[in-house]
């Protein structure tokens, strides 16, 4: 499975994109590409906004993930930052969704916990981490990119282990179901009680 990772913001977007050999059961995770998209920030928002639309189109056309994953936006102090990321975040789901591609979105703290085991962990402790886990020789810079592939790194161990309980809660539900029509399917007991007089 590959993963693209997106850290959204209009400013700097990090983009990071993480594949799971065949086989690997997440354990055997190769980053095949990061960077950052920037946009100027004296441009129109209508303009870095498109800007940002036409180079997550790029890397989504050539590396043709299985699943988008974003980080979900929470409403922070600086509310001008959050409205920022807020609609760089919606730009990837857009693309997602017209690209056909499934999208999920995980929180910081799910990412912390599913990379370091510590839902608290710091940049750095996070981007020591993805270099390890991702057998890299440095820590991708700037940070954006780090938090991109910590994303798909989240993706992968925590997506995978949902999908499966996800399919588990499902085929149960089907035998439910099956049971119930099978049962209704079945002749009314014929049997009558006498009643002596």
């Amino acid at each position: 499975m590959r993963v693209l990772g997106v850290d959204p913001g209009l400013t700097r977007c990090g983009i990071g994109v993480v594949e799971n050999l065949p086989g690997g059961n997440g354990k055997n995770l190769t980053m095949v590409a990061v960077g950052v998209i920037q946009t100027q920030t004296d441009a129109a928002l209508d303009q870095r906004l498109l800007q940002l639309e036409q180079e997550l189109h790029t890397w989504i056309d050539e590396y043709r993930p299985d699943v988008i994953a974003v980080e979900r936006v929470f409403s922070q102090l600086n509310v001008r930052t959050a409205m920022a990321t807020g609609q760089a975040a919606g730009v990837a789901l857009l693309l997602a969704a017209k690209s056909g591609i499934p999208v999920v979105m995980h929180t910081p703290t799910q990412v912390k916990a599913a990379v370091t085991g510590s839902g608290r962990a710091d940049k750095k402790q996070i981007a020591l981490m993805v270099q390890k886990l991702l057998n890299l020789s440095e820590i991708p810079k700037p940070v954006d990119s780090t938090d991109a592939l910590a994303l798909a790194i989240c993706h992968h161990w925590r997506g995978e282990a949902e999908d499966r309980l996800t399919s588990m809660a499902a085929a149960e539900r089907r035998k439910i179901a099956e049971r119930k029509r099978v049962s209704a399917l079945k002749p009314a007991s014929t049997s009558a009680k006498v009643v002596a007089k």
